[in-house]
């Protein structure tokens, strides 16, 4: 957000002419949320531009388009599952009495701001208030499921800081804006406040219930259901297989499988595809553990020994060439035959990828950046798209979404593996043991020093970072676009 064009309109006609122009403007472009920080510039631009006025107004305008957005979400959330946040700069300084605690400010009620009454018109609702300061509150309870969506009252200094957090968190919120800057006797428009806090609406958006959905993945993978879908486990390969697929893990792969088709569909209760895909995804990934750890001669993963430490890496191979069978075997009985060309593609790719990588760890020839690039396409891209394209294809429907999902994966598993290389770098690791866009960079530009390459490896991360958030730009799925915003969060990537 720009902090030079923070100024807002004076009146309250002129802060409602501009909203309901917004309320148009943003309904001709049928777009749902959540969008980029980027994406909003560049419509509160082009909505100046066709004003031809409003320029002074801009974060304003940001804020207030980003509201559209999210209105019909907001409203369809139930008003026990939403939050009022109010700044303490709302009170009468040098009146209030209030004292805070760690969950804000306790309001005597003495009537002489506008605290109470909007507290008491959320609460009449049926829905959460809290007087407190920042926005990293909104994201605790929204991340811990006591809230779905906020509508939250701030200055346009706050909300400079705290709108990139909420963007990135792809929270479903409203942000009103004070009236006057400054951190005491603040004013805000309390009609538009109240009509926000009241509005209703019958179509309530499907959201997924993270928690839920991860208790019922991990549920797959205890050693009594995967007994079920691996049997029969009587050999010593196969035990060992199944002891590597129970054990530790994030199961990232496979929740995001399942996140996917839950987001499209809406439903909670997972077919019989969308399990066996599950861990189907999670056998690829757990064998090309195995591999890798061959490879590398690793001897521990997840703080324990690997499988070629136990067992010597004959053995290991054995198990790992096992999990691949196993999954194709799984995806087989799926009776969908997509999910196994999808899954067929994507190892290839793999193999290729890491074909390409050993290759150059043998010669150790010069790289260019354009080389490195191309074998992050081939081994990281898959691993994110073979999860998203499976939980696609189990719905039976969005073709059109294909696209769209492989280019996001493209930009975010190159945006991931520039920051894997930076981390390396920055920690001083040695560059020559695999190819390295640092490697790549100083072969390249000899004469860069390592500030240089840290500044062009954070360019880099910054452009894919964006590209991810772009092919997102025109997705209509609300629910399954906020999920690929929060992955780009969790995965700490930014411009």
């Amino acid at each position: 957000m720009n902090c030079e064009m923070t100024q807002i309109p004076r009146t309250l006609e002129e802060r409602m002419l501009l909203r309901r122009a917004l309320k148009d403007f943003v309904q001709s472009k049928h777009l749902c949320p959540p969008i980029s920080l980027k994406h909003l510039e560049m419509l509160a631009t082009e909505f100046v531009s066709q004003q031809e006025k409003g320029s002074q107004f801009f974060n304003w305008l940001m804020v207030e388009i980003n509201n559209q957005l999210w209105l019909r979400t907001v409203a369809g959330i139930p008003y026990d599952r939403r939050l009022l946040m109010l700044p303490k700069c709302l009170s009468r300084h040098g009146e209030c009495r209030a004292e805070f605690d760690e969950y804000g400010l306790l309001c005597h009620r003495c009537g002489k701001c506008f605290i109470p009454s909007l507290q008491d018109k959320a609460e009449a609702l049926g829905s959460l208030s809290i007087v407190a300061e920042g926005f990293t509150q909104v994201i605790e309870l929204i991340e811990n499921h006591v809230v779905d969506a906020v509508i939250g009252v701030s200055c346009l200094d706050s909300l400079e800081k705290a709108f990139p957090l909420l963007v990135r968190h792809a929270v479903p919120g409203l942000a009103i804006v004070l009236n006057d800057s400054g951190c005491r006797d603040t004013h805000v428009d309390m009609d538009y406040v109240e009509e926000l806090l009241s509005m209703i609406d019958d179509v309530k958006p499907v959201l997924l219930d993270h928690d839920a959905l991860h208790q019922q993945v991990n549920r797959w993978f205890s050693k009594a259901e995967l007994e079920q879908l691996m049997k029969p486990v009587t050999d010593a390969t196969a035990h060992v297989c199944l002891e590597w697929m129970s054990g530790e893990g994030k199961r990232w792969r496979p929740y995001l499988l399942a996140a996917v088709w839950q987001s499209i569909t809406g439903k909670s209760e997972m077919t019989e595809d969308v399990h066996r895909a599950a861990v189907a995804v999670e056998c690829f990934h757990k064998a090309s553990l195995i591999h890798d750890d061959i490879e590398d001669q690793d001897l521990t993963r997840y703080g324990q020994p690997t499988v070629n430490a136990i067992y010597g890496d004959a053995f290991a191979i054995n198990a790992g060439d096992a999990l691949l069978g196993e999954g194709y075997r799984i995806l087989a009985d799926s009776n969908n035959a997509e999910l196994v060309r999808l899954i067929a593609d994507a190892h290839l790719r793999l193999c290729k990828g890491q074909g390409m990588e050993l290759l150059w760890c043998q010669h150790r020839t010069p790289i260019t950046l354009n080389e490195v690039l191309d074998i992050f396409r081939h081994k990281t891209v898959p691993a994110f798209e073979v999860s998203l394209m499976l939980g696609l294809a189990c719905t039976g429907n969005y073709v059109h979404l294909r696209p769209l999902l492989r280019s996001y994966s493209e930009a975010l598993g190159i945006a991931y593996q520039l920051k894997d290389d930076l981390e390396d770098f920055e920690a001083d690791n040695e560059l020559a043991h695999r190819p390295s866009a640092a490697l790549a960079l100083y072969n390249e530009h000899p004469d860069w020093d390592k500030a240089k390459v840290q500044e062009e490896l954070k360019r880099l991360i910054g452009l894919y970072h964006q590209r991810a958030l772009d092919s997102l730009a025109e997705m209509d799925q609300i629910e399954l676009k906020r999920l690929l915003f929060q992955v780009i969060n969790e995965l700490k990537i930014e411009s």
